[in-house]
């Protein structure tokens, strides 16, 4: 990968003969959309649904993931900064799983913290599980990704 002027480490790959960029912000979560917004525009992404957003989930157990068009945003500062720049929330996402915080421990705390043993091999899984969905919305397009990743589990 390398750095671009878009505030994100960026890469171009082939999955299926199909051209899929690659980008990591190189922002602070909260301001991701200031690295989004110009990635959609180098890349001519007129239909944001192409866009796909990798990002973890509080409100899904641990390693849990799935797909999702639009929505609410949950509290997620990063989708709500993607979201203002934009100027729309039409955009997918795969939402990895990170579960709540147990007690009374806040979810900036949960979710800085490092996973125990158990749940680093969970989220080990679920990324692959998270690549897996990039590649089906990819080839596939976003419903058939939902209906494939969004079952529930056997």
């Amino acid at each position: 990968m390398r750095k671009g002027r878009e505030l994100a480490l960026v890469d171009e790959v082939r999955v299926g003969g199909r051209r899929l960029a690659l980008a990591f912000p190189q922002t602070y979560m909260n301001e991701s959309g200031m690295a989004v917004a110009p990635l959609v525009r180098r890349f001519g992404i007129d239909d944001l649904t192409r866009l796909v957003v990798v990002h973890d989930e509080l409100d899904l157990p641990v390693g849990r993931i799935r797909v999702k068009v639009g929505g609410g945003l949950a509290g997620h500062n990063g989708l709500k900064s993607i979201k203002a720049h934009l100027h729309t929330d039409a955009f997918c996402r795969v939402r990895i799983g990170i579960g709540k915080p147990p007690g009374r421990r806040q979810g900036v705390d949960h979710v800085l913290r490092a996973p125990g043993k158990a749940e680093r091999e969970l989220l080990a899984v679920a990324v692959e599980e998270a690549a897996d969905a990039v590649e089906a919305v990819l080839a596939e397009g976003p419903a058939a990704a939902m209906n494939r990743f969004n079952a529930a589990p056997a």
